[in-house]
C-alpha cells in the first residue's frame, strides 16, 4: 500500500519491485512535474545518511543519494506533450501563487515501508499539502480543470531514501530501519521547484526549469 493509503504509523505488509514502467513511461521520454528539492539541507542530509548506513547491506534496494533526494508533489504531464508557451504560462501562473505562501519548516524523522518505498513523511502535512492545491489550481488555469492530473485527495507528503526492487515481505526491511538512531531533521521550504525529470537509470533525475519562491 501507498503512504496515501496507509493509516498513520502503520507499514506496509508487501513490497515490490518499484522500476516497472507506468503507463507512459519509457527510455528517453521526459516528464514535468512540481517538486519540492533540497539544496544545502544539511539536516536532512545527514537522517537520510543514516538511513542508507542501516540499509546499506540489505537486498533489493535503491538508495537514493542527496543530489536526488525530493519531495514529489504535483505531476503536470509528458515534456512532449505541452508546449513551451504553456510551459511558460503556468510557471507564471504558480510563481505569483506561491507569491503570498510564507516559507515554513517541517521535519522529518520516522521512516514508514510502504509498497515501492521507504519513506520518511513531512511533519506537519498541511503546509505542503497546501502548496500542491496550488501548483493545482495554477494547472487548472492553465490547461483546465479536467486537465489536472492525480488525485487532489491522495497525497501525504514525504522523503523517499530507498526504493525497492523486487516483491516480499516488508518485515525485514522494517525491522532494519527501525534499528537505526535518528533525531528529527528541520527543513526550510523556500520554494518549489518545476522540473523536467526523467528515470532512464532506475533512479529520479532532473533539471530545474523554474524555482518558485515562497514569500
Amino acid at each position: 500500500m501507498s503512504l496515501a493509503d496507509l493509516p498513520p504509523g502503520q507499514n506496509a505488509d508487501q513490497v515490490r519491485n518499484h522500476w516497472w514502467w507506468r503507463p507512459g513511461w519509457h527510455v528517453g521520454r521526459r516528464f514535468f512535474a512540481f517538486h519540492i528539492t533540497f539544496d544545502n539541507q544539511p539536516a536532512l542530509y545527514d537522517l537520510a545518511a543514516t538511513y542508507r548506513t542501516a540499509l546499506a547491506e540489505m537486498p533489493s534496494l535503491t538508495l537514493i543519494p542527496d543530489q536526488w533526494l525530493h519531495l514529489t508533489m504535483q505531476g503536470v504531464g509528458f515534456a512532449d506533450e505541452i508546449q513551451p508557451a504553456d510551459l511558460n504560462q503556468l510557471a507564471e501562473e504558480t510563481r505569483d501563487l506561491l507569491a503570498a505562501v510564507p516559507a515554513f519548516e517541517v521535519k522529518f524523522g520516522s521512516v514508514v515501508v510502504v509498497d515501492e518505498a521507504i519513506v520518511m513523511p513531512a511533519e506537519p502535512p498541511q503546509p505542503v499539502q497546501e502548496l500542491r492545491r496550488l501548483t493545482r489550481t495554477a494547472i487548472g488555469r492553465v490547461f483546465g480543470e479536467e486537465q489536472v492530473p492525480e488525485n487532489a485527495e491522495k497525497f501525504r507528503p514525504h522523503v523517499s531514501v530507498a526504493y525497492l526492487t523486487a516483491d516480499g515481505p516488508s518485515a525485514p526491511y522494517i525491522e532494519t530501519v527501525s534499528r537505526a538512531k535518528v533525531e528529527q531533521a528541520p527543513v526550510t521550504i523556500t520554494h518549489v521547484d518545476l522540473i523536467e525529470m526523467h528515470r532512464d537509470q532506475q533512479m529520479y533525475e532532473w533539471r530545474t526549469v523554474e524555482a518558485l519562491p515562497l514569500a
